[in-house]
């Protein structure tokens, strides 16, 4: 069974957008922001706690660890109903563009009554909008283009909530008498970032014992069709999922054709007619005699068809059936390949977890080195300072030496400002063994402005990574108008990395941005962001991200050796510059 946290995550984080939409007190909404993110992170599950295990989260003070038990006990929680009740259905609706915050939500709504999406860009198609105080023409051009990323978002979801449920039921299903295999296909084995419906695929004999167990599996709200081939549900959470019940020798062939894309499958379709023969998801026919020629395995497929097996990152008809007819697929980056996380946050800064926990967490991850990059003083709400940054490097210094087997890093976030600078002074930056440069502000700043700024965070020698490059959060904000060609040049001249960040709701650079990226020589570092120990194994979906970008391990600069490493990092090339 999943944990609760995740709920109660989103109840929360809900319950902080409803105060700043009624005008409430902002210190009360932050507390309960950093309360949601606090539990979404914590290492236990929620619902197996009491009040007083509640309050052993980090934020989370009686109070809140009592609402949340009362959830628990519940299902709901009266303060979160009652402010529901006080802030009208349309209200909420647009706050779910990602363009548009809750003030600027309850303002349309009072002052121009827009209680939907669609009155929305009707009044700003009117120019109904430009009478609104702080409603210019570049917002109503933000605002069109949230809507668009909403409506292009649909009812997918985040690449690891469709991993997290879809491991579920591939492991109930496993254990169901006569399961020959089981696996998950789709847009969630390509990895793709959002996931619409969920493919679930069984190799058996017999189909209704499957169908059954998936049916009564708990999280299911409705059976929205059954029958003897697949079988579809929806769960609790909205999702869509399809089984499908193989014969066991099919089993290659369905995984391949469920997989996708759809253009690779019409690719691979129109090679077959090509050999004469047909392609299915029952297997690979000769067109001629109707008898299957291969089936069993996606590697007898490909195979026949004069192909390597292409890894499912790489399916989407971007080139990899013609590499593959030339021999030069890519030897894509693995997660085993990975020797360290150059990314991670404590609670010195707005982390969950103290040092010694991520440290110790990172060490049995097996990891031959570890940083920490605490966020840097010019993100207003850490409250950093040269002490307390300069202790955290004593203690990092003193836990080194107790890990012989994995070397710890001391690092910082810092904060590419609007004209490119950072936080500290060069000769303060001097101290660190890695410094992460990241936009956290001035997202309207137009596309020249926005290039200059991170070409300049890259010429700067200390800067070694760009962080989360484009700023975006996926479903809630773009990324940032700049000149992205202009960017990785300035990287590839001064050898600065890229950073694939690995966090669900960002995967940022995306996948399409590292394959142009990598095109100008850039390197990469794929990392975790992590704010809890929990986070950690998030750089699995920035793995994923990264070889659907084509990168093999010798792209990614935390595959590297230290040694290696540390000549990267010492940016020799930008310092003769």
């Amino acid at each position: 069974m999943a944990r609760r946290n995740d709920e109660v995550e989103a109840l929360l984080a809900e319950y902080a957008d409803l105060v700043q939409i009624t005008g409430g007190d902002a210190f009360k909404a932050r507390a309960y922001e950093k309360a949601a993110r606090a539990i979404g992170g914590y290492h236990a599950d929620v619902a197996e706690l009491d009040v007083d295990g509640l309050r052993q989260i980090p934020n989370v003070g009686r109070s809140i660890a009592e609402k949340v038990a009362e959830y628990l006990r519940t299902g709901t929680i009266f303060m979160v109903e009652e402010a529901r009740a006080r802030v009208p259905a349309g209200v909420r609706e647009l706050t779910a563009i990602p363009t548009l915050g809750p003030k600027k939500a309850m303002t349309l709504y009072r002052d121009l009554h827009i209680s939907s999406v669609d009155q929305l860009v009707d009044a700003i198609k009117q120019g109904r909008l430009r009478d609104l105080r702080g409603f210019g023409e570049k917002t109503e051009e933000r605002l069109l283009h949230g809507v668009e990323l909403l409506r292009q978002a649909g009812d997918r979801i985040l690449l690891s909530t469709a991993t997290d449920l879809a491991e579920e039921i591939v492991g109930e299903l496993s254990g169901v008498r006569g399961c020959v295999r089981c696996g998950y296909a789709g847009s969630l084995r390509r990895m793709r970032e959002t996931v619409g419906d969920l493919d679930v695929l069984v190799a058996a004999e017999r189909s209704a014992p499957f169908m059954e167990a998936f049916t009564r599996m708990p999280g299911v709200a409705e059976v929205i069709a059954g029958g003897e081939k697949k079988t579809s549900v929806r769960t609790t959470r909205g999702v869509q999922v399809d089984l499908r019940v193989l014969p066991p020798h099919s089993w290659g062939a369905g995984l391949q054709y469920f997989t996708g894309s759809k253009a690779h499958n019409i690719r691979l379709r129109e090679m077959a007619v090509r050999h004469q023969l047909k392609l299915s998801e029952y297997g690979l026919f000769d067109a001629e005699s109707g008898d299957v020629v291969v089936s069993e395995t996606e590697e007898e497929v490909y195979a026949r068809l004069g192909l390597p097996w292409i890894p499912p990152t790489l399916r989407e008809d971007r080139g990899e059936v013609a590499a593959g007819l030339r021999g030069e697929l890519p030897e894509l980056v693995r997660t085993t390949d990975i020797r360290g996380d150059l990314h991670t946050h404590t609670d010195l800064s707005d982390g969950l977890a103290p040092l010694e926990e991520m440290v110790a967490a990172a060490a049995e991850r097996g990891y031959a080195y570890y940083a920490v990059t605490d966020h840097a003083p010019n993100l207003y709400m850490q409250r950093m300072t040269d002490e307390k940054i300069l202790a955290q490097r004593e203690r990092v210094r003193e836990l080194d030496r107790r890990h012989r087997g994995m070397r710890l890093l001391h690092g910082t976030e810092l904060n590419i400002d609007a004209e490119g600078g950072v936080d500290w002074p060069g000769e303060f930056l001097e101290g660190f063994d890695l410094c992460v440069a990241s936009v956290h502000s001035y997202f309207d700043l137009d596309r020249a402005a926005q290039t200059r700024r991170l070409v300049r965070a890259c010429e700067n020698p200390h800067v070694h990574v760009i962080g989360h490059p484009t700023g975006r959060r996926i479903g809630r904000r773009p990324g940032i108008d700049a000149d992205l060609d202009a960017v990785f040049e300035a990287c590839a001249r001064t050898g600065t990395a890229l950073e694939i960040n690995a966090h669900p709701d960002r995967l940022d650079l995306p996948d399409e941005e590292i394959m142009r990226a990598r095109r100008h020589g850039v390197k990469f570092a794929v990392d975790s962001d992590a704010h809890a120990a929990l986070h950690l194994p998030y750089l699995r979906y920035g793995v994923g991200t990264a070889q659907r970008g084509w990168l093999t391990k010798d792209d990614v600069i935390n595959t590297w050796s230290l040694r290696r490493l540390r000549g990267f990092l010492r940016k020799e090339g930008a310092r003769a510059a």
